[in-house]
């Protein structure tokens, strides 16, 4: 596929939330460096561990959802785990660093018995996942050393992904990691200056522009971020604030999960069934002790953000922190907008 292009000009642009700069530049505008999932599939097909019939390769069931009698969603612990629950969460000093033991959970979520993509199951399935993910992370949270929780999903080998099964994984952390705490901090700062959600700033802008809007229904609104790292990256926020992905109701399950197909569908079309990573943020679980995240009920938002990984990261990014990216947003918008969809 042609990657539409539209701009004749290099520009920087600054990510309200993490003030990164992503710099955009036709001059590096390039064959995409990766190509379809479902090609790797054909190319190099492995056993999958994950179908239904084939549990003895992952036994041990932390959370099933069924219907009929015969499982739609499975979740097992990861069998490489980067995170185990074992281990003291203490800092420790040595020297001059600090040390502690890699505490946490790993999780693997199974989106589905046979071999169809997330965005190929029915909303009904999707809401499982969905829920899986909720239900999860709120058993989880019973341990009180866990501070923070993410789902990723990585798609393709580019992305890091090591099956071609429909699957996504939760972590929980002993500590709130640095992306998220740079995101608590920025919002953070911005409610103190301004009184109001950088969140419901973003969402208020992009909706009202509509320029970079790829969907939208009552709950969610899926758009292009106007600093996009990548390609056809997306972000979807939630309507309603909400710091937590667990506060969900069962309304927004339905919505989110419409949402989600939507953009993933728009996606897999537009691009090829492309190679992505799937990140969904949430805010940390609150300790007793007084802390700085006093604000976060208003200041901060769960979400979800989709990066496509259609080409190489390199020094340049790694050296500098700044993205590069020869797709305006506008344009990669405009494009997945125009996807029809079937039902």
């Amino acid at each position: 596929m042609q990657i539409p292009l539209t701009m004749q000009k290099n520009e920087m642009r600054l990510d309200p939330l993490t003030e990164a700069w992503t710099i955009f530049s036709e001059a590096r505008a390039a064959r995409p460096a990766f190509g379809s999932v479902r090609k790797e599939a054909e190319e190099r097909p492995l056993p999958d561990p994950f179908v239904a019939g084939r549990e003895q390769f992952a036994p041990h069931t932390l959370h099933t959802a069924s219907e009929h009698g015969d499982w739609k969603v499975r979740v097992v612990p990861n069998r490489a785990p980067a995170l185990r629950v074992e281990g003291d969460p203490t800092r420790h000093a040595e020297g001059f660093y600090d040390r502690m033991d890699g505490v946490g959970a790993h999780e693997v979520i199974i989106e589905a018995p046979g071999e169809q993509a997330l965005e190929d199951l029915s909303l009904h399935d999707i809401e499982k996942v969905i829920g899986a993910w909720k239900i999860r992370m709120v058993d989880l949270m019973r341990d009180p050393r866990m501070r923070s929780f993410a789902v990723v999903k990585n798609v393709g080998h580019a992305a890091g992904g090591l099956t071609n099964h429909a699957v996504s994984q939760l972590l929980a952390m002993a500590v709130i990691h640095p992306v998220l705490k740079t995101k608590l901090t920025i919002a953070r700062h911005f409610f103190e200056q301004k009184k109001r959600s950088i969140f419901e700033d973003i969402l208020s802008e992009e909706v009202r522009t509509g320029t970079r809007l790829v969907y939208e229904n009552n709950g969610f609104a899926v758009f292009c971020p106007y600093a996009s790292r990548a390609p056809f990256e997306m972000a979807i926020y939630p309507k309603r604030q909400c710091p937590d992905f667990h506060g969900l109701s069962d309304q927004e399950m339905a919505q989110l999960a419409d949402a989600l197909r939507n953009a993933l569908r728009k996606l897999s079309i537009a691009v090829g069934h492309p190679p992505y990573n799937l990140m969904l943020f949430t805010a940390p679980t609150r300790t007793q002790r007084h802390d700085h995240w006093t604000t976060i009920e208003r200041d901060f938002r769960w979400h979800i953000e989709i990066v496509p990984r259609l080409q190489h990261f390199g020094g340049f990014e790694l050296g500098t922190g700044c993205w590069v990216n020869s797709v305006w947003p506008e344009t990669a918008a405009e494009y997945l907008r125009g996807v029809e969809l079937e039902e």
